[in-house]
């Protein structure tokens, strides 16, 4: 379980917290996150002084223009990249400090990431995809196939298991990316503008089908968008611009980013 890893943590971060009539524990904790890349000619400081805080059970989307710094955000929270300062904790457990095998183990056991376009292998099934993400977690063949084509019937299609990705349209291929990233149960599910190559119609159904299954599942998920079709299924929204939070702690209003995003 996770409660049995966890190791001396700021208070504020292990411990639940109020939030509304309810106490929720802490997902993901950033303090102080920054981010400078050294280019030949000078630094390039992409994140600032970012702290942000994520909750159990919640679906929390990182909003901001092309640029903003949501991809490197979300990579350093996922533990795929190293911030120059700042702590990250997940679950209450650091992980910034950890070294690579230690991350590479977390995140086998903690994390389901879902990228952009998917990254389906392109010479497995549906089913063998999402098999696959059940393989990395140690799971049996038998149960991994089992509890695989269990996941691709929760997203629509349970009917296109032996379907190779080249003869899957661009929303089902995402939608078997999804259900990859699902395999296990893994507490946190992590995702990089999964909408972006999708028509409004798709993405719509991407999302909410992400949401569904967090909230069936029990898990948290966060997401980097600049799609203003999808904000409403989230239960939190925080925007980075220039590499800056400059909300954070409180659902934006809606009819706020709609606007920035039409004038980006």
């Amino acid at each position: 379980m996770i409660g049995s890893a966890l190791h001396s943590v700021p208070m504020d971060l292990g411990d639940a917290q109020e939030n509304g009539s309810s106490r929720k524990r802490v997902a993901i904790a950033a303090r102080g996150i920054e981010m400078v890349f050294n280019s030949k000619t000078h630094p390039f400081r992409v994140l600032q002084a970012i702290d942000l805080t994520v909750f159990e059970g919640e679906l929390q989307m990182v909003v901001g223009p092309s640029g903003a710094g949501k991809t490197t955000l979300l990579l350093i929270l996922s533990g795929l990249l190293t911030p120059t300062r700042g702590k990250v904790y997940l679950f209450g457990k650091e992980i910034v400090g950890m070294d690579r095998e230690e991350r590479t183990q977390f995140r086998r056991h903690h994390l389901g990431i879902l990228f952009e376009e998917g990254n389906l292998f392109r010479s497995l099934t549906a089913l063998e995809n999402v098999e696959l993400g059940f393989a990395l977690k140690g799971f049996r063949p038998s149960s991994a196939r089992r509890q695989a084509r269990h996941l691709l019937e929760s997203v629509g299609l349970g009917d296109r298991a032996n379907h190779l990705p080249r003869y899957l349209s661009g929303g089902e291929q995402q939608r078997v990316a999804m259900a990859r990233a699902l395999a296990g149960n893994p507490p946190l599910i992590v995702a990089d503008e999964p909408t972006s190559a999708l028509d409004s119609q798709n993405g719509r159904v991407v999302v909410s089908l992400l949401r569904d299954l967090v909230k069936q599942q029990g898990c948290t998920a966060i997401l980097t968008t600049h799609d203003p079709r999808i904000l409403g299924f989230a239960d939190r929204i925080v925007e980075v611009e220039d590499g800056v939070l400059i909300q954070a702690e409180s659902q934006t209003p809606i009819d706020k980013l709609n606007r920035s995003f039409r004038t980006s």
